[in-house]
């Protein structure tokens, strides 16, 4: 848990949580707030498993996933390849186009060009190409004179998105099951405040829209999840124009490490369908495994 990135504070929550569940399942566990020593602290540990509570870059992405598989330490969630391709949202987009589904309009471009001058006709948003937790999201309003002004922490590269009104809506694959879909209702945009704050955003589970369209993000999560080779538990997030029925959803990008705080999402749609939090943390244990 914890690490360098920018979510190191949401991985911190999420890595207690887990280590206190896991602890009243019966098991033996080591907190590893993770550093440049961690393959040396983890060959000193000689776990039988790591349950990987890393978020962002770095945990996320294939780096951590790769360490473990050299060092052959059976971990959760998904392998390298999966990490490294879902953290990256412009290859990602490639891959739901590959498989049929629905995304919004997209370039990458470089910051400074971003902030320069207008890459697409507003509205639209810039972010990190491989960032979570909508770390260094900048939307831009219809009808805006100019760019945003994008701070020197953007990465070289953005990606610039074609901005899709409406509902925020995510489903959970836990294995080959997706659970149920949760309605996120902020005030404003559902940003980095809204997400991990108390109180920040409202979830309505399940979320109360039209069958097609439950349906549809159940299905589309569970194709995305296999499409991307995701293992253990992810998470897809899904935008809904309610205004154009099924055809105003559209996919944003899948988590290959959902949050797991008090606040966070797939905890609560395991809990809605009859899996307790420390249920839910002893079967990513048992799942956990070499080469995913």
């Amino acid at each position: 848990m914890g690490g360098p990135s920018a979510e190191r504070e949401v991985s911190l929550s999420s890595g207690r949580m887990c280590a206190d569940a896991l602890r009243g399942e019966g098991y033996d566990v080591v907190e590893v707030d993770c550093g440049p020593d961690l393959a040396a602290r983890l060959v000193a540990i000689a776990p039988d498993v790591a349950f990987n509570a890393l978020h962002g870059r770095w945990g996320e992405d294939g780096c951590v996933q790769g360490l473990l598989e050299w060092l052959r330490i059976p971990y959760t969630h998904s392998g390298v390849l999966a990490s490294a391709l879902a953290m990256d949202k412009e290859r990602t987009k490639s891959v739901y186009r590959a498989h049929g589904l629905p995304v919004a309009d997209s370039l990458l471009v470089g910051r400074d060009e971003a902030a320069a001058r207008h890459a697409m006709v507003p509205p639209y948003v810039v972010k990190p190409v491989n960032e979570g937790s909508s770390v260094g999201i900048h939307i831009v309003p219809e009808g805006a004179n100019r760019p945003p002004a994008l701070p020197a922490t953007m990465p070289a590269t953005v990606m610039v998105e074609a901005y899709v009104p409406g509902r925020e809506l995510t489903v959970t694959v836990m294995g080959d099951r997706a659970l149920t879909v949760t309605d996120i209702l902020a005030d404003g945009w559902y940003d980095y405040h809204a997400k991990y704050a108390p109180g920040g955003s409202r979830h309505v589970v399940p979320a109360e829209v039209p069958g097609d369209v439950f349906d549809a993000c159940l299905a589309h999560a569970l194709v995305a999840h296999r499409a991307l080779g995701c293992r253990g538990v992810s998470r897809t997030d899904f935008r809904w124009d309610e205004a154009r029925g099924l055809a105003g959803l559209i996919l944003l990008e899948t988590n290959t490490q959902p949050g797991m705080t008090p606040t966070s999402l797939a905890p609560e749609q395991a809990a809605v369908c009859g899996i307790p939090f420390g249920a839910l943390c002893r079967w990513m244990v048992e799942d956990a495994s070499c080469d995913r």
